[in-house]
């Protein structure tokens, strides 16, 4: 009965790809399964917020088949232990530990006990380990990974966690890991140069993270105090993209003759869902799409990394299409070259000059009626009053300023991929990357 069943899943989700979504004759990553091959390395890619939705209006907007398009093998339901809408730390720990917990939690069950991570299971058998986000790296989803906590919002005690444990950390977040006195959130110690006197090398710049060598078995690059910029707004500072940080972990974690798990976070597609963002979000999934690709290509060329990707849920509620009409226009973001929060940075005290910023930075001619908007907007709801705007251009809904509770696409390839075949559980990833693997994970 059992292997009915699986093959009954099999069954569906194939015919899923093949009808429901038939854009993948273009783009393909090449055969996705090696069942009885090894596996000694995992990249675990999560695009914060990416459901179905964002991926329908990312094909859209790129004009043709995403790389993701042939990896698709699956959906995935993401409800947490006390929610049918997750948030990101409850969803994070469920595809880290392969146990559900309340919103909130980082790693730790409803009852406090601490729960293992799927991270912390390779490291123990001896392979090397890295976290890359564009958010902080003491942000929910790389928490989860490698640390405990009772709060998502504990992110200096985080910090305290990762360090030293983790051998690989690119993303934001410098605060968390500087002293009061030097404007952090540590109460005294500098984890900054702790980790340098334990081994890690430290960068800050773009141009320092790509100046490395990939000699360096530990890194610690922390590219801004916050998060880091969004896509859209990332060539006015001097961060490196989701792409070139996952090629530097790569680099550095494939020193390890035993193996590494990775996981990368495209932490802003969330942010923008948010936002209502719908530029913001289109051009973060451009950037970790890129991030994918190489992925993809270190995996093609070493044969035994397994490449698994899956969002931790819906962001917004996004719809392809809306506003009583049959229409999208998706393709009309391309022309945005700033978000929404820039938009609204740039505009002076009147919003006098709201007509010619919005044309410049979204090649859009405001309406008297959409201008009128703008001007009347309370001064905490201008960028998202930017961002109506322009989704109602391009017709694009949005339901919630929150999360929601829709199943995700799951996608895989190399080996051992069919063991994400059909409709999982959140709870189900770490342990099946831990199958793969053949590592002792969970009870």
């Amino acid at each position: 009965m059992k292997m009915f069943k699986r093959f009954a899943a099999t069954a569906l989700c194939t015919a899923m790809i093949v009808s429901g979504f038939s854009y993948v004759q273009h783009v393909n990553a090449g055969p996705p399964s090696h069942s009885n091959a090894k596996v000694e390395n995992v990249i675990f890619m999560i695009p914060d917020g990416y459901s179905a939705s964002y991926a329908t209006n990312y094909r859209i907007y790129k004009g043709e088949d995403t790389v993701l398009d042939s990896m698709l093998v699956g959906m995935m339901k993401t409800n947490s232990a006390d929610n049918w809408v997750t948030d990101s730390a409850a969803a994070g720990t469920a595809m880290a530990t392969g146990s559900k917990t309340n919103n909130g939690m980082v790693s730790v069950s409803p009852e406090g006990e601490i729960l293992d991570t799927v991270l912390e299971a390779a490291s123990d058998a001896g392979k090397s380990t890295g976290l890359v986000a564009t958010s902080t790296i003491t942000h929910a989803t790389p928490a989860v990974f490698g640390s405990h906590v009772e709060s998502r919002g504990s992110e200096a005690d985080i910090a305290l966690q990762l360090i030293n444990d983790v051998d690989v950390m690119l993303g934001g977040g410098k605060s968390n890991f500087l002293p009061k006195e030097e404007n952090g959130n540590q109460a005294e110690r500098n984890l900054v140069e702790e980790a340098k006197s334990n081994g890690y090398e430290f960068v800050e710049t773009k141009e320092e993270l790509l100046a490395m060598n990939g000699k360096q078995d530990k890194v610690l690059g922390l590219f801004a105090d916050g998060g880091m910029a969004p896509e859209l707004d990332r060539d006015h500072t001097e961060e490196p993209s989701l792409a070139d940080m996952t090629t530097a972990a790569l680099h550095s974690l494939s020193n390890n003759k035993k193996g590494f798990f990775l996981m990368v976070e495209g932490s802003q597609i969330d942010w923008a869902g948010h936002a209502h963002d719908a530029a913001w979000a289109m051009k973060d999934s451009e950037a970790f799409e890129m991030a994918v690709e190489e992925a993809l290509e270190f995996a093609k060329k070493d044969g035994k990394t397994l490449v698994v990707v899956a969002g931790d849920h819906d962001t917004g509620g996004m719809s392809v299409g809306g506003y009583d009409e049959y229409l999208s226009k998706v393709d009309i973001l391309r022309d945005v070259t700033a978000t929404g929060d820039f938009m609204a940075g740039e505009l002076n005290e009147d919003r006098s000059n709201a007509r010619d910023i919005v044309s410049q930075y979204a090649n859009i001619k405001l309406t008297e009626d959409e201008e009128a908007r703008i001007k009347s907007a309370a001064a905490n709801q201008t960028a998202m009053t930017i961002n109506q705007i322009i989704s109602e251009r391009a017709y694009v809904g949005w339901t919630s300023k929150a999360h929601t509770g829709v199943d995700v696409p799951v996608y895989a390839y190399g080996p051992q991929s069919d063991l994400f075949y059909g409709l999982l559980d959140n709870t189900d990833l770490p342990n099946r990357i831990a199958e793969a693997m053949k590592i002792e994970f969970g009870k």
